[in-house]
């Protein structure tokens, strides 16, 4: 059974409060070279099936209609072993 990874993050055109502050955070603590952060999230699914295309597709919609918001976010999908 496939593992599939989902990583969300907001689109780039969005402010990402979050990773601002992460990323303030890290310059403070002395890490000058970190010049942005963006914040996502990672959801890890067992998929049944042989078909990677198939498992890819089934997972963009479950994306599009509950694990993401096309509206503000962007998401990558990695199909393991």
């Amino acid at each position: 059974m496939p593992k599939v990874s989902v990583t969300v993050t907001l689109k780039p055109t969005l402010l990402d409060a979050q990773g601002r502050t992460v990323a303030g955070a890290l310059r403070s603590m002395g890490y000058l070279s970190v010049s942005d952060v963006r914040v996502g999230k990672v959801i890890v699914l067992d998929v049944e099936g042989d078909n990677p295309d198939a498992i890819r597709t089934q997972v963009a919609d479950m994306c599009d209609r509950l694990l993401a918001n096309p509206v503000m976010e962007d998401y990558r999908i990695e199909i393991g072993s």
